[in-house]
This record gives C-alpha cells, structure tokens and sequence, in this order.
C-alpha cells in the first residue's frame, strides 16, 4: 500500500476573508484555518449559496475511489460543503501531488498512498498542524474508536498532523488445499503460540514443495515478503536504523545494512530462495502470475507472508484460505509490519475545517462499517468496525482473523516508509540494487556496502 513518500511562501489569507469563511463553516476548526492559499476551485468566499468546495486526492484504483459513493451521505449532512475526488495512478500519486502544489491547486485531503510517507511530507512542510482545530473541535481520538498508540504514530512533538483511518498489518495468508493434499496441520492464529516459529514454517513448507521442469506443475510452499527490503531484517531482531530515526523526524544518524547482524538477516530470508528451495523468484512468480501479480492467488503457494490487503480478494481466490500469525522470528517484540494509513491536512487548503469535518466523517463507526464493502476489504481503524471487517471474508474463520490482528498490532511496528524521510528514493534504490541478490546473480555481502554507501548519500542529501 502505501509504501511510501519544503515548501514555504503561501500566501496568507485576509483578515476578512477568514472571518467570512468562518461564518459560513458550520464547523470548529484551528487558527491556522485560513493561514495558506489553496488552489482549490472554491473562491475564498465560498461557492454559490455560501457552499465550499474541499479535495479529496486519492489513489486511481476501486479500494480507494468508493469515497465517491460517501460524498451524496457527507453533502447531505453538511450542505455548505461539496467534496471533489482527484485522482492518480499508483506510480504517479507522489509526482502529481508535487505538481498539483507547485502549481498552487493543492488537495485539501490525501494519505500516503504513493512510495512516499509521512515523514517525507512533513520534513517536506506539505501538511497542517492540525492540534489547534482538534482542540477546538473537542475531537476526541475515542470517540471514534481509535486507539491512542495508532494517534501517536502521526505526532511530532506532541503536534498531531495526521488521523488514522485504516489499518493494515502483516499475516500470513494459507492455501488449505495445499495443506490438505500435503497432510500438514493449519498453522496457528495465536501469537502466543509458541510453537510457531520460523524454522517451523520452513519445516511445513518443505512438505507442499513441488519443482519440476513444468511449470504448471511446480509449487513452493512459502512466499515470505514482510515490509518493504529495508524493514525485514528487523523481523530476525536486527536493527538496521539508528533509534533516533523514531524521533528525529525520520532521519536516522546512522544506518547499519552492512552490518553482520544485518547481512545475517537478509541471508536467512534469501536462503528461503537459494537454499532451502521452499520460496520461489521473483522470474517464477512473474512468469506464472504476470509482472504484478500473486502466485498466491494463482494457487502455486502454500503460505504467503504479506500485508492484510492481501486478504481483501479472498473471497475470490479459486481455493480454500485460511489465516495465521506470522511466526516467530528472533525478534520478541516485532513480529508484524502495521501500514496504519491517516488522513491529513495538506498546508495548501483553503478549508482546513471543512476538511476536517470530512475527515470525522470517515472515521465514524458507520461509515467505516460501510467502507468495508464498498472497498472490497479495507480494514478499518475505528475499533467498533473491527467486528464487521473479521466477518468480512466468506470462509474464513472470524476468530482467526481477529486473533491475528490482535496480535499483529501487540507485536507491530509502524512500516519504515510512513516513517522514514526520503522513503521514495531509499526504496528505489532498494529496488535497483537488490535485483542482482534476488535474481541470485551476486551475493549479500557483496551487495550490502554499496547500498550502506547510497543509503548515506540520499540522508545526507
């Protein structure tokens, strides 16, 4: 999802015309509402019969744009407020919105649903503090289901700039038919299990492995791809980053990829691959599921370690699915990846009040209810929702889906990508410079100092 993503200059606003604005809003907001200019289509007065009109900007994809189809509900309750979608191609999300705010037609509304993340936008100053209008607002993060830890994630110096909306964390998603034909017990959906380990899933996934010179009939029995390349050596307890990177912004004063932990790490995980043979490449799993697809989904993997998103075609998938908790992996502490994805203000909005209200909206229990069928699965962060998303999916266990969210959020860690500055370049060059180590062309250790090196040079650009 979301993987990943220092503008100065707006103008300010007159007196009056904040003060106008103000009238005309229904709502409570923050001084800062009418601080910057937004290119918005409204006029600074409102639309005709005192209406304003506030943009949601969002990724081109059916799992984002059915707010659409909350917009009629939301005008409805707040006649003096229109809402307009705007729209990207995933690939394209970051760069339009570079384009949209150096062109002064700023969002009001948008996440990080492109490469870059939170702390790239804010160490960019794309987004509004929004403390004040919460404090206005008297908005309280339990009224609305949303635990403080997940609130926390999006302050800086106690200064709140985003509200969370979904939650995604990391599961591991099964082939029952798999496990079926190979006689090997469902894997665990507590994470307390203890038995559930690592090498036990290696051991299982050896048992549903089939190689043979035809494709059709070659099967491997796990495809482990938790977070994003950077991220995973913490599954095995290694720390890749310093640990002032959580409080300095996202910039880290050191990086340790090359480190023997680190490379140890990364060797465990592409030994799934080279080694023990139980995972396949990244040239298999095009082959058989085409550039962008899921091997899982076309039924040639057992296990597949990945974010719950995964699990929003399940009720699709031409097999039996079951859900588990990832295993243990060296790290007593972190086991899950959560993409836990806000809403934020950008700088540029004209109506920052407005754009709260709407941002309320979305996170009431209802319209989270809602939400989930009409985006096929999203997972919302409204706590009172959660029942209805765990008995979303037809033929999986609800209990097992609420046992490995629970557990998921105890062992989580928010993605590197919401949380790191630069994240866009760092994963392209992640990208770039692990292919020859996933193509099985060149080893870890050889590839580990250059992308220390590059690494360096992005935070320190």
């Amino acid at each position: 999802m979301n993987k990943n993503r220092k503008r100065s200059g707006f103008a300010l606003l007159l007196t009056t015309l904040m003060l106008v604005a103000a009238a005309l809003s229904g709502c409570s907001g923050g001084k800062s509402a009418g601080d910057v200019v937004s290119g918005g289509e409204s006029s600074a007065g409102g639309d005709k019969g005192g209406t304003v009109t506030i943009t949601h900007y969002t990724i081109d994809s059916e799992d984002r744009t059915f707010v659409e189809k909350l917009i009629p509900d939301f005008e409805a309750k707040h006649p003096n407020i229109k809402v307009k979608v705007e729209k990207a191609p995933y690939e394209q999300f970051d760069s339009k919105l570079q384009t949209l705010i150096a062109g002064g037609k700023s969002p009001d509304v948008t996440s990080h649903y492109g490469y870059g993340g939170f702390a790239e936008y804010y160490n960019k100053d794309m987004l509004l503090d929004l403390t004040d209008i919460i404090q206005e607002d008297g908005f309280k993060a339990g009224d609305y289901g949303i635990p403080d830890n997940l609130m926390s994630i999006y302050k800086v110096k106690d200064r709140t700039y985003g509200i969370p909306v979904n939650m995604y964390v990391t599961l591991m998603l099964y082939n029952k038919d798999m496990f079926d034909a190979a006689k090997v017990p469902y894997p665990p959906s507590d994470y307390e299990d203890k038995s559930w380990t690592f090498d036990k899933m290696v051991e299982d996934a050896k048992k549903m492995t089939v190689i043979s010179d035809d494709i059709a009939k070659t099967q491997y029995g796990v495809d482990f791809t938790w977070a994003e390349r950077d991220n995973r050596p913490l599954y095995f307890g290694a720390e890749p980053y310093s640990e002032d990177t959580w409080t300095n912004g996202g910039v880290p004063s050191a990086t340790h990829f090359d480190s023997p932990e680190v490379m140890a790490a990364y060797n465990k995980l592409f030994g799934l691959i080279f080694k023990e043979k139980v995972s396949p490449t990244t040239e298999w799993s095009k082959s058989v599921a085409g550039q962008n697809g899921d091997p899982f989904v076309a039924g040639k993997i057992g296990m597949s370690v990945g974010g719950s998103w995964n699990l929003a075609g399940a009720n699709d998938f031409p097999f039996k699915v079951g859900v588990a908790a990832v295993p243990w992996g060296g790290n007593d502490k972190v086991r899950s990846t959560l993409y836990v994805d806000p809403l934020m203000i950008l700088k540029g909005s004209k109506h920052p009040k407005e754009a709260f209200e709407w941002i309320k909206y979305l996170v009431t229990a209802d319209v989270q209810e809602k939400s989930i069928e009409l985006s096929g699965g999203n997972p919302p962060v409204n706590t009172q929702a959660a029942e209805a998303y765990y008995q979303h999916f037809e033929g999986v266990d609800p209990q097992d889906i609420k046992n490995v969210y629970e557990g998921a959020i105890k062992y989580g860690f928010e993605s590197y990508n919401h949380l790191i500055t630069n994240y866009s370049q760092i994963n392209d060059m992640f990208i770039n410079e692990m292919q020859p180590i996933e193509s099985g062309h060149k080893t870890v250790e050889e590839v580990m100092p250059t992308i220390q090196k590059k690494l360096q040079d992005i935070i320190k650009r």
